[in-house]
């Protein structure tokens, strides 16, 4: 695989983390350069980390995984944007229980993003591919695409308000959805 063919993988791969960055960025009152870092750097982490461990896991386990991740992505994209929703809604300005750049929500949306990392890694295990250059890569772009969309969304909720939250919200599960459609339409 050569480097423009890896270049536009990562860039596949990363356009999900792209848009819940964009989404989870609108519910950020204020977007400090920590919450910036910390949400991109997982995001690329993880992405970078799960196409190494779907291609180390090999084709052993693809069959077992397709049946249902994408499943597995609705609901754990569903679950952080029905709270960004939520918190959308809400009358309390200053509620950040919802916060996604923390702890258990951030995890959350880190997997749920790189459930198609794991299928890329696993395909890449299958043809001749420098599996560390390729993870590097997708990471890298990954963050850079995450850093875009959290600047982004930020910007547009400061412009528009709270209710911004609500469309983050709607952006994840859209993606959840979009997730389970195409392995519906394709299988």
């Amino acid at each position: 695989m050569d480097i423009l063919t890896v270049f536009l993988v990562a860039i596949g791969l990363a356009m999900d983390s792209f848009a819940v960055s964009l989404g989870i960025g609108t519910s950020q009152r204020s977007l400090t350069a920590r919450t910036l870092g910390r949400m991109a750097f997982h995001m690329a982490f993880f992405q970078g980390g799960i196409t190494f461990l779907g291609w180390l896991a090999g084709s052993t386990v693809a069959n077992f995984i397709s049946a249902f991740d994408h499943w597995i992505a609705l609901i754990l994209l569903a679950f952080v944007g029905g709270r960004m929703i939520k918190e959308g809604f809400s009358n309390d300005v200053e509620s950040k229980s919802g916060d996604p750049t923390h702890g258990g929500l951030m995890l959350v949306v880190c997997i749920a993003t790189s459930i198609d990392a794991f299928a890329v890694g696993l395909s890449m295990a299958m043809i001749d591919v420098d599996i560390l250059f390729a993870s590097v890569t997708v990471g890298l772009v990954t963050l850079a695409l995450s850093l875009i969309g959290m600047l982004t969304g930020s910007r547009l909720g400061v412009r528009v308000g709270k209710r911004m939250e609500i469309l983050g919200g709607l952006i994840l599960l859209f993606i959840g959805i979009r997730v389970v459609v195409s392995h519906l339409l394709v299988v």
